[in-house]
């Protein structure tokens, strides 16, 4: 049988926010040759690292085809295959209209997306280079953008000259900031002003992946190494060869995985699971958490030893309660962006809106109020902004009433302790209950959409995928082991 023989020349874009696609994705195209992948989350960095891809598979939300155009202008000149997970006529005819060359629809046929995507016409590679270095965005651009970062407050001018001067640097960083401050972007950022900037980018939610799953995502496997390894697959650390290693979340990574990646940041050397071989790769590590990794040090959630080995070259992203008028300047690109796809009169944002503004304490930040601005364009009358419409109390998630849990005829209190009233111990149920009623009943609150949704609960968007996908393949379980029972007793 032919060896495939890797495309050197092709950069291909992954953007998805489901890790099961991504995994899907990377190896189809690994399967054709092309081992010169980036893979993101957010649409955030898909900005930022579409301008210098061949082509591109973007995951678009529903009623927001116009991201299309945004990215054709943000210097994405090759081809650009749109997904959509509620697809419909008029959804594909926008996309198509706003600039992607195919669409498909979810669930996605990996083979078939690698097919649209590397023979779609895009546009000749040359030409498609020569467009690239002629649109490559400069490190400060006039209007204070910098590599998608929207700011000019005395914080974000720090940290621009901060990633000026970590990323020509071989040493590993570790991005802080509080969630939807923008740290994927800022790993992109750094990226893309190093000397690795032509070389993959891979990033991956360590909070977002099962743990069983994650050595696999990290170091690949070798085909036969556990049940449903079907082939060898190549791990992120391979992937991103020669270029940029982005470890969202890195505390809730598994202790014993830690010790692993440990040895791989000592040596650069590379074990898939299932080889007795090991593979040398040259990757720069860029990794991020939410926490206080002090605190996680401390907490024994994340190893000492790892975490002195990462924590070489810092960032830290202000929060944007910090930032000053920049919470206006995003604002008003926010509402820009929005009005236009939404195909509203664009509202003008008020004295009396600035002053709300300007208190919100934004525990959400940046992703916050990118969700309070669609929510006031779509809820503005004429135009004209309401400053209730920006009332700390709006935000209050309405929670669905959820039958209350049986009660275990096993348990009882230990002997000498108190026991509540009978209304007391109604009230209480197992915390796990109570989370899963609260996110459920934001879900359904916002129709479905998991970024505002999280956006509310303060929480990232991969969680809520996590506990969903946990909740679903427990109810699997359940409905299998029921099913056996049922086959067992006929």
């Amino acid at each position: 049988m032919t060896a495939v023989r890797p495309v050197q020349s092709t950069r291909v874009l992954i953007c998805d926010p489901d890790p099961a696609v991504r995994r899907m994705m990377r190896a189809a195209l690994a399967r054709r040759g092309v081992l010169n992948m980036i893979e993101v989350e957010g649409l955030d960095a898909a900005f930022t690292a579409s301008a210098n891809c061949d082509a591109a598979l973007i995951c678009v939300p529903q009623g927001e085809e116009a991201i299309v155009a945004r990215l054709r202008a943000a210097g994405l000149t090759g081809t650009l295959v749109v997904s959509l997970a509620q697809g419909s006529v008029a959804g594909a005819v926008a996309a198509m209209r706003a600039g992607a060359d195919d669409v498909v629809l979810k669930p996605v046929k990996s083979e078939d997306v690698v097919e649209r995507l590397l023979t779609a016409p895009g546009g000749r590679p040359e030409r498609r280079r020569a467009l690239r270095e002629d649109r490559r965005p400069s490190p400060t651009a006039q209007n204070g953008d910098f590599y998608g970062f929207l700011g000019r407050s005395a914080p974000m001018l720090q940290l621009y000259e901060r990633i000026n001067r970590v990323a020509p640097s071989r040493a590993p960083v570790f991005v802080t900031g509080e969630s939807g401050t923008g740290k994927e972007l800022a790993a992109s950022a750094v990226h893309a002003r190093s000397p690795r900037h032509t070389a993959p980018f891979h990033a991956l939610n360590c909070g977002a992946i099962p743990r069983e799953l994650m050595e696999s995502e990290i170091f690949g496997h070798a085909r036969g190494a556990f049940t449903g390894a079907h082939a060898d697959r190549a791990g992120a650390a391979e992937l991103a060869d020669g270029g940029t290693l982005f470890l969202d979340e890195i505390g809730e990574m598994d202790l014993a995985l830690q010790s692993k990646l440990l040895r791989f940041l000592q040596d650069g050397k590379v074990r898939r699971i299932g080889e007795g071989h090991e593979r040398q790769v040259d990757v720069r590590i860029v990794c991020a958490t939410n926490r206080d990794p002090v605190a996680e040090v401390k907490a024994g959630r994340l190893r000492e030893d790892l975490f002195y080995r990462l924590h070489v070259l810092n960032l830290h992203l202000p929060p944007l309660r910090e930032r000053g008028d920049d919470v206006i300047r995003l604002a008003e690109a926010f509402l820009a962006r929005f009005a236009g796809e939404e195909g509203r009169p664009l509202p003008r944002l008020t004295a009396d809106v600035c002053a709300v503004l300007l208190r919100r304490q934004w525990r959400g930040n940046v992703r916050e109020l990118q969700n309070l601005m669609r929510r006031a364009v779509v809820l503005s009358e004429g135009g004209v902004l309401s400053p209730a419409l920006f009332a700390e109390d709006r935000m209050a998630v309405p929670v669905i009433n959820a039958p209350e849990p049986a009660a275990d005829a096993g348990v009882s209190l230990a002997e000498g302790c108190p026991s509540p009233s009978d209304d007391a111990a109604a009230k209480v149920e197992p915390l796990a209950v109570t989370e899963r009623r609260a996110i459920e009943g934001a879900i359904a609150a916002f129709q479905g959409n998991i970024a505002l949704a999280a956006a509310a609960l303060d929480l990232s968007p991969s969680t809520l995928y996590r506990k969903k996908q946990s909740w679903e393949q427990g109810a699997r379980r359940e409905g299998s082991a029921r099913a056996a029972g049922t086959h067992h007793m006929a």
